[in-house]
């Protein structure tokens, strides 16, 4: 496990999360009912055999899928490679996985291939408080990165990062900033894998700001479960298909 070193917390500010997080909990069951049942269940840290039933799943949807994601697959890494010869298929990008591991998470490019190197430039369009970054209309976006992402296929590779035990598939989703950025009370959504989709991605709320996203993730990480995460997983097709919520 990866040693941290965060700032000593105060007893007012843990209080203060505290109150924070009953308050939001509260707002989020009131308003999707759905989660109001789940909040009911358990309340702890994810035990073993929960892990390991969670991990079989996995692996299992994954392979089950591959008959129809690779053809996919295919079509998209060609159609990328047509309009921008010059950059990679998939862009690799270090995240922050459980115990504040970092690793690479895989996607489909949906920049130009000197992404990063803008991101400098284009700082002062960021809607959302560092570090998070987005920007709505994105100029480093190509046309087949925006209907990738529009669709969210440019998520597909991480279906890789699950087969790796990089990733979930359902879990908090996994942050570009590095673990020495976070306040020690957001730890907490590091002691579960990061997945390719969760409450965040579902609740159409795409504007959410770190500290109500790390709320949502205290959420799922005390009333984890396997229904949970499939009712998540049905949830994001139809997000999808609504085109609400994004990462």
């Amino acid at each position: 496990m990866a040693q941290l070193y965060f700032d000593t917390p105060t007893a007012e500010h843990s209080i203060s999360t505290e109150i924070g997080f009953l308050q939001f909990r509260r707002q989020i069951t009131k308003e999707y009912p759905w989660l109001a049942r789940y909040a009911q269940q358990k309340s702890g840290v994810p035990d073993r055999v929960f892990l390991a039933l969670k991990r079989l799943m996995d692996v299992t949807l994954v392979l089950l899928s591959l008959p129809v994601v690779l053809p996919v697959f295919l079509l998209v890494a060609f159609l990328i490679k047509v309009e921008d010869p010059k950059g990679s298929v998939l862009f690799l990008q270090k995240r922050t996985g459980r115990f504040g591991q970092r690793f690479d998470m895989y996607k489909f490019r949906s920049m130009v291939h000197n992404a990063e190197e803008l991101k400098e430039k284009y700082a002062h369009l960021n809607e959302l408080q560092w570090p998070d970054f987005k920007i709505t209309n994105d100029p480093r976006v190509t046309r087949i990165g925006k209907i990738l992402r529009k669709t969210s296929l440019d998520e597909l590779p991480q279906l890789l990062n699950v087969l790796k035990n990089d990733m979930s598939l359902v879990g908090p989703r996994p942050t570009s900033f590095s673990p020495d950025t976070y306040m020690l009370w957001q730890t907490t959504r590091l002691d579960i894998k990061p997945g390719i989709t969760g409450l965040w991605q579902i609740i159409g709320r795409g504007e959410m700001e770190f500290t109500d996203r790390v709320y949502l993730d205290m959420f799922y990480i005390e009333h984890c479960s396997i229904m949970l995460d499939v009712e998540i997983l049905l949830r994001t097709v139809f997000a999808v298909i609504l085109q609400r919520g994004r990462t």
